[in-house]
Parts: structure tokens; sequence; C-alpha cells
């Protein structure tokens, strides 16, 4: 079998010579749940406090909100971060994105979005359900899409770093690893394999087994 990955060290390999740019590229796992905690906890209380959704409403609309982030994440992954382009300047851009993380996958620094990527990633998604979803619906739905995406962004640090006895933490971590060193075009779901079955993307049963 092909080896799926450059190294399993825990440190990180250097990708600009531009010191600010090296270090917008690099995140400890605990700022985003420094950053979004607060975000998430307001939103909450602005969703039930600023308009007329009642808390069965906001609920059923955070809900919908980590459902669609399920979906976004596995559309992300597969379709954006698994797309290889062919231009010298595509696979560069390419590796900075996703690129790098499957050569040096437990690389501790580069396994959550930096801030200098999510943050605009949560403002152009907010903007975006502002635009089309109505405003008593707005803020649960978003709560519950940014619950999601911060629970995609810590469980992907712990599959690598930690091991379970969980069974529901052990079977996702297969599915995570497997993805990495096993094959990398399949299994794109990190927080769920749902979106897997769904789309065809599953590993076979009898890998899943093995």
């Amino acid at each position: 079998m092909k080896k799926q990955y450059v190294s399993n060290a825990t440190e990180s390999v250097p990708m600009f010579k531009n010191g600010l740019l090296e270090a917008l590229s690099k995140v400890h796992f605990s700022v985003p749940l420094i950053l979004y905690i607060p975000v998430i906890s307001y939103v909450c209380y602005y969703g039930l406090t600023h308009t007329d959704a009642g808390v069965m409403v906001f609920l059923l609309s955070a809900l919908g909100g980590l459902f669609f982030w399920t979906l976004t994440e596995y559309v992300l992954h597969r379709f954006v971060f698994h797309f290889v382009p062919k231009s010298k300047w595509g696979l560069r851009l390419h590796f900075i994105f996703h690129g790098v993380h499957h050569d040096y996958p437990n690389d501790a620094l580069r396994l959550v979005l930096p801030p200098s990527v999510s943050v605009p990633l949560a403002l152009g998604f907010f903007f975006l359900f502002r635009a089309i979803i109505p405003v008593n619906y707005l803020f649960g739905f978003f709560a519950g899409f940014m619950t999601g995406y911060l629970f995609y962004d810590i469980s992907h640090y712990a599959l690598h770093h930690l091991n379970f006895k969980n069974a529901f933490w052990k079977k996702l971590k297969k599915h995570h690893m497997k993805h990495h060193y096993q094959n990398a075009d399949k299994g794109y779901g990190v927080s769920s394999a749902i979106w897997d079955r769904v789309f065809g993307s599953n590993f076979p049963q009898k890998e899943e087994h093995q």
C-alpha cells in the first residue's frame, strides 16, 4: 500500500518564509473554544431575548443549523479541501489549505482552523443565512451551525491525539484514521459519517471491519 503521509510527528513543518503568515497558519486547539463559545452564547442570548422566537422554535432552529453543519462539513471537506487543481499556484494553495494536514496528520498546531480562516467563514455564513432565513429562526440556526463547527474542530484534534474507550468515539476515530492512512478518497465526514453513507463515500463494509 502506498504511504499516505510524510510524517506523524507532532511538530509543525514550516510553510511560509514570512513570519506573520507562518504564525497565522498555526493555532492551539483551545483557540476556537475561546473565540466561539462566547459568540455562540451571545447569539443564543440575542435570539431568545431580541426576537419573537420562543424556546421551542429556537431549539428546533438550532437543530436545523446543527444538521446543516454536518452537510457543510462534508461538502467542504470532499469538494473544496480535496479538490486538487492542476496549476502550480493552485497546488500550492491546496497544500496550504489541506494537503499539509494529510502529509503531516499529527501536526498539533494545524488540526483546527486558524481564526484567519474560521472568522471570515463564520461571518460569510452568517450574512448568507441572514439573507435567506427569517429573523425568528436565524439566531437559533446560526447557534446550532456554529456549535456543529466547534464540535468538528475540537473532535478533529481529539481524534488525532487521544485514545478512546467509548464506542462512539472509537468508531469515529477509526473512520477518520482510515481516511488518512488507508484511502483519502473515502470517509470525508469527521464529526459524523452520516453523509458518507448517504453519498456512497463510506469505506466498503469489509474495510469497516478491518
